[in-house]
């Protein structure tokens, strides 16, 4: 054989050959140009025993500088309970799949429908799916609801106030469906009220989609949104922080027709920017417009309680570019994580979580303002992430932070810094990072 570790034979390697119409690999490859071919050796180290890979990937851990985390913009350093990992490393959880085989997969559809059902009573919708792949494409499969249940309107607003990330994906995926994306004007870091009355009247609009708290960390006032596009035949999708849904007012008391947003906050470690899950839930009219799996609960022929997905069809998931879903087995895992962490902290818990990074955030932004060299960037209220302007070098001050054991906030304009508070942060934590200004 040629290449030690392909399965294929000589005689395989002909075949394909002679049936692409060349004599041998290097005729296959002609037309790539000398100059950018690679000539030289591969860098590959010499093979190792076990002890000494594991004694490699050591040296290389430690390289990994662990800072304290003040940053946000969508993924947040929560605490996590330390039974969760202990309880989702199970085989049976770490190896299952997609649970169409209702018959031996109970277990993983009975927390599929607790998930369900925990992120509606959340949100304060009706119904929830199983998970999407993050907020992100939550947040853009729900622009395509919007479009389904629009029918002959095919433009959505979004506003400025969205997190850029999300809009990047939103935008990819209204590029490739023929969705025309037109944004709402952002005045003082939240939407501009007068802007989205003025577009949502002009009709021809699907859909509107807003974020809580925004990209910014403030709060916004949806007054009248829900009741401006139901009157003009759209949708109002709002996309928020499932944390701090425990204390702000949900999606649902703001007549939301679609809620979103990334479930990593619900204890989800970073981990350097994944796994996550999106959550998504909606008004029961709009539930055979949902993707993603849906758990039911329902009775044997014995008359006790037995879980199903239902209300689509197993084709539903995998007809390429026909399909309403992007679901896969990971998002079950990570739908189990939340699920128990919501069970561990309860609502006190998640309640007080809230709250302590709210009071943090604010202790924070004080004593940034009494250093005298910050300035409050908006006159809104956040809760627990905020923008200063830095009367300095913003890029010296971060490079600062990390020097010394700090991740020190996002850079999101030239003299504007967002910082993030969590329940993990202390206050010793904050009045060291502020004694290095």
């Amino acid at each position: 054989m040629t290449y030690k570790f392909f399965p294929h034979t000589e005689e395989d390697l002909k075949e394909m050959l002679a049936k692409a119409g060349v004599s041998s690999l290097e005729e296959l490859y002609a037309e790539v140009p000398e100059s950018i071919r690679f000539k030289g050796d591969y860098d590959l180290p010499e093979a190792m025993s076990e002890l000494e890979i594991r004694q490699l990937f050591d040296a290389l851990g430690k390289d990994n500088k662990q800072l304290v985390c003040f940053a946000g913009a969508g993924t947040y350093d929560h605490y996590t309970p330390s039974a969760i990992p202990s309880i989702i490393q199970r085989s049976e959880f770490l190896t299952s799949y997609t649970p169409y085989q209702a018959e031996i997969s109970q277990g993983t559809l009975h927390y599929i429908f607790e998930f369900q059902s925990m992120m509606t009573e959340l949100t304060g919708m009706d119904i929830s799916n199983a998970s999407m792949y993050d907020g992100s494409t939550a947040t853009a499969e729900a622009m395509m609801m919007c479009v389904a249940a629009g029918k002959k309107a095919n433009k959505v607003l979004v506003s400025e106030t969205v997190d850029p990330k999300t809009l990047e994906v939103v935008n990819t995926y209204a590029h490739f469906h023929g969705v025309e994306i037109e944004m709402v004007k952002a005045a003082d870091g939240v939407t501009d009220r007068d802007d989205y009355f003025a577009k949502i009247a002009q009709g021809g609009v699907a859909g509107m989609i807003v974020q809580q708290p925004n990209y910014y960390g403030n709060i916004e006032d949806f007054e009248g949104f829900a009741d401006a596009a139901h009157a003009n035949k759209a949708l109002l999708v709002i996309n928020s922080v499932p944390a701090d849904l425990a204390v702000l007012k949900t999606p649902g008391e703001w007549g939301a027709d679609v809620a979103v947003g990334d479930g990593q906050s619900l204890g989800i470690p970073m981990t350097f920017g994944g796994p996550s899950l999106g959550y998504m839930c909606c008004t029961e009219k709009l539930i055979r417009k949902l993707p993603g799996r849906i758990v039911g609960m329902t009775k044997d022929n014995r008359g006790q309680r037995a879980f199903v997905l239902t209300l689509q069809a197993r084709e539903q998931h995998i007809r390429r570019q026909k399909a309403t879903s992007n679901i896969c087995s990971n998002q079950s895992l990570m739908a189990l994580f939340v699920t128990i962490y919501m069970s561990l902290m309860g609502k006190d818990g998640l309640k007080e979580a809230a709250r302590l990074s709210y009071a943090g955030a604010h202790y924070m932004a004080e004593r940034l303002v009494a250093t005298g060299k910050f300035e409050m960037a908006f006159d809104k209220p956040f809760f627990n992430e905020f923008c200063v302007r830095f009367n300095g070098d913003v890029d010296a001050l971060q490079q600062k932070f990390i020097d010394n054991g700090f991740f020190g906030g996002i850079k999101v304009a030239d003299d504007t810094i967002m910082f993030a508070v969590t329940e993990k942060r202390t206050k010793e934590e904050i009045d060291k990072l502020v004694s290095l200004i």
